[in-house]
């Protein structure tokens, strides 16, 4: 790497609005892991390093962290590496619209993407609740002195809920999130860190998403529960026929299959269809619920 260490920033804050500069272009949740990974190091080393100025620390950890470029590259190096190795083993392409469709059953994120579906429920009620009591109760307190700092820790809880349901969300959906909380200049005031919480927008699209989670997650729990336990009816069709003395619940509309009995068979090969079709739809909405997290959960890097 060719960097020179003449351009140097002199102080932290500096330091890392290069490292963000460097790194423009790549995955917000990677800017913020970087950029709060670069303070923290600068931070210990310059409690370390006592009686040194903010420019002295950097240029004496310039050979070791690297200057804010050769950080980016490194960084850039072992997203990608990071990346291929959390990667699930690729499946062997499939041209055939078959076995594209039935190809989804060996795919480990369809299964993320429904167990996401059918934890969301309970996410989405405990999101909603801690947000609606939340903001409700700190600012029907505001009028009393108690008030403010009850807000102040509201705002901390939702950036603390948001980290966590990134995590989850990267698990089981695979959207790449961030892995460290976002940064704040520790250089700053406790005034000005709050005045942060309060202009910073993720703060209030959190409190958004947390908001939706609620009508997503019964959504999702309501499909998900909904389809699966109809294609496995329509599967279990013969069975029931085989083994209850009483099928007459089996029934499709007007036809009875119970008195039809080659229809049982139909039943359960359209069964078998629903099922896989629910494991497409799963994958394809946690999909697009990856890209709303990420949306709402991440702020996007500014330089």
């Amino acid at each position: 790497m060719n960097t020179t260490q003449s351009h140097l920033p002199t102080t932290i804050p500096e330091y890392l609005e290069q490292l963000r500069a460097a790194l423009r272009g790549a995955d917000p949740a990677m800017i913020q892991d970087a950029v709060y990974d670069a303070e923290e190091y600068l931070r210990s080393e310059f409690a370390e390093q006592s009686g040194k100025n903010e420019a002295e620390v950097i240029a004496s950890v310039a050979g070791s962290y690297g200057a804010p470029a050769e950080v980016a590259e490194i960084y850039r190096d072992t997203e990608v590496t990071v990346n291929r190795a959390l990667r699930a083993p690729l499946q062997a392409k499939r041209k055939s619209a078959m076995g594209q469709f039935f190809g989804v059953v060996v795919d480990p994120r369809t299964y993320g993407a429904l167990f996401y579906m059918l934890l969301s429920l309970a996410t989405g009620i405990f999101y909603f609740t801690v947000v609606t009591t939340g903001a409700s109760l700190s600012l029907s307190l505001l009028i009393l002195i108690i008030g403010i700092p009850l807000l102040v820790l509201f705002l901390a809880l939702i950036r603390v809920l948001s980290l966590v349901e990134g995590r989850v969300v990267e698990t089981l959906l695979g959207e790449r999130m961030p892995r460290r909380p976002l940064y704040t200049q520790r250089g700053k005031g406790w005034l000005e860190r709050i005045k942060d919480m309060f202009t910073d927008g993720r703060s209030w699209t959190a409190m958004l998403y947390f908001l939706l989670m609620m009508p997503l997650g019964a959504a999702y729990f309501t499909i998900a529960v909904t389809l699966l336990l109809a294609s496995l009816a329509f599967i279990g069709a013969p069975i029931a026929y085989l083994f209850v003395d009483s099928p007459d619940f089996i029934s499709l509309g007007s036809v009875d299959p119970s008195a039809v009995p080659w229809l049982l068979p139909l039943m359960s090969i359209a069964g078998l269809l629903l099922l896989f079709a629910t494991l497409h739809l799963a994958r394809f909405i946690g999909r697009l619920h990856g890209r709303l997290a990420k949306h709402l959960l991440v702020r996007n890097a500014v330089v």
